[in-house]
């Protein structure tokens, strides 16, 4: 069984969402420290993953539509 694109990009989504709040948390004295950095480039990553999967969801339930 294959997973669909629209489960991975949910979790990838939730994923942003964790490192998202961890790098909140993790903040400091300012929010210019390495590890608040490295957390939120991760974020931002899995967002930009979870769009991808989710238009490529999209394509593939506009591929099926066309063939019926």
């Amino acid at each position: 069984m294959r997973t669909s694109p629209l489960f991975m990009a949910s979790l990838y989504f939730g994923m942003g969402v964790l490192f998202t709040y961890i790098a909140i948390q993790s903040v400091e004295d300012t929010i210019w420290n390495f590890i608040t950095i490295l957390l939120a480039f991760f974020a931002t990553l899995d967002f930009v993953v979870s769009m991808r999967l989710f238009k490529l969801h999209i394509k593939i339930t506009k591929a099926k539509d066309n063939n019926k």
